[in-house]
């Protein structure tokens, strides 16, 4: 079997292999055959360090594809059907699933320390107890979620992952209300999803605030009403806001320095909202006064900030609405081989979402 492997952690590029197996397979779990993929800026993350995976490793996690197989005691799957890939199911069992906060729960990120491919050299682990960059993956039942028939796969690929990252951050966790002013700092395809769920929410004014040119000019067509580099963020608020701030700064990088920037862009009382994943040794700052007197809300938002099946439905039905648009995400596709010349337009900001087709 196919499959793009990093062997160790900082490395930047991916080996494409032949020689790789999946495995696990039993009671509980599913053979899927992936067949699109999109990347995520946390599988770069993980290859990085900044995000704790163990290696080697397949990265991907934002993936679609059908059943292969279906292990003992697995209910409402059956060989051919066509699901996409949720990287952190939801047990149901612990206190944060019975808290109705399912996007809390850690059975999966449990699933990150047990291989589930092997090598003749050894076992592999699959990037937060998946790994899609490649032909077969052996997941947990709840890992495999069913999609309509009217779904393409990279377009659940996307849903699987960014899109509900990105909308949920505007929809469950800021909620951001009608006739707001939004700010969102970093445009990439969570960002992009980011200003597509300030819009549906009925923002006024999004502005969207990154370094490239590009995906400044994406971020005009996907919804925001202004789009400025980083230099021109403070001007913007001054224009926009008469200085005060946006009701609600998006930080979708994952650094505590933009993050910082973003407290800065929000008002007093408003909402700064981190959806971007950074590192443990990376520390946000704020003083003891300033955290009392400005009464900014802080709100980190996890894969959406609510029940990701919930959250997989509404976007599919957003988009059969053309409130969203997901197709147009989609700037490059390659084949598994083009891996690498995709993370690398991933890392310069050239591509918002690449569909790997496998």
């Amino acid at each position: 079997m196919r499959a793009a492997v990093l062997h160790e952690i900082g490395q930047e590029k991916l080996e494409v292999l032949d020689d790789v197996e999946a495995v696990g397979f039993g009671p509980g779990k599913v053979k899927l055959r992936i067949r699109a993929t999109g990347l995520c800026h946390s599988d770069v993350s993980a290859m990085s360090g900044v995000l704790p995976q163990p290696a080697p490793f397949i990265p991907g996690h934002e993936g679609a594809g059908e059943v292969v197989d279906v292990g003992d005691g697995v209910t409402g799957l059956s060989a051919g059907d066509r699901v996409l890939v949720c990287w952190l199911p939801a047990c149901g069992e612990c206190p944060s699933c019975k808290r109705g906060q399912t996007q809390l729960c850690l059975a999966g990120f449990m699933n990150a320390g047990t291989p589930n491919f092997k090598r003749p050299g050894g076992d592999v682990f699959g990037f937060a107890g998946t790994g899609t960059f490649t032909e077969e993956v052996v997941v947990g039942a709840g890992c495999a979620v069913p999609i309509p028939d009217d779904v393409p796969f990279e377009i659940a690929a996307l849903i699987g992952c960014g899109v509900t990252t990105g909308l949920g951050a505007a929809i469950n966790t800021a909620r951001v209300e009608a006739g707001s002013s939004v700010a969102v700092i970093g445009c990439g395809g969570v960002g992009i999803s980011t200003i597509q769920g300030a819009r549906v929410r009925g923002a006024a004014q999004i502005v969207a605030v990154d370094p490239v040119a590009s995906r400044r000019e994406a971020a005009l067509r996907f919804g925001a009403t202004e789009a400025v580099a980083p230099g021109e963020l403070a001007d913007a608020k001054q224009r926009i806001t008469g200085g005060e701030g946006f009701d609600y700064v998006f930080e979708v990088v994952g650094r505590s320095a933009t993050a910082r920037t973003a407290y800065e862009t929000t008002r007093r009382g408003g909402t700064l909202c981190v959806v971007g994943a950074g590192a443990m040794d990376d520390t946000f700052q704020v003083n003891m006064f300033e955290l009392f007197f400005d009464e900014k809300r802080i709100l980190p938002s996890m894969y959406g900030g609510g029940d990701v099946l919930r959250s997989y439905e509404r976007a599919i039905a957003l988009w059969r609405a053309g409130r969203i648009d997901l197709e147009s995400m989609i700037t490059h596709r390659v084949r598994l081989d083009g891996i690498n010349d995709a993370l690398d337009q991933m890392r310069t900001g050239e591509a918002l979402r690449t569909c790997v087709e496998l």
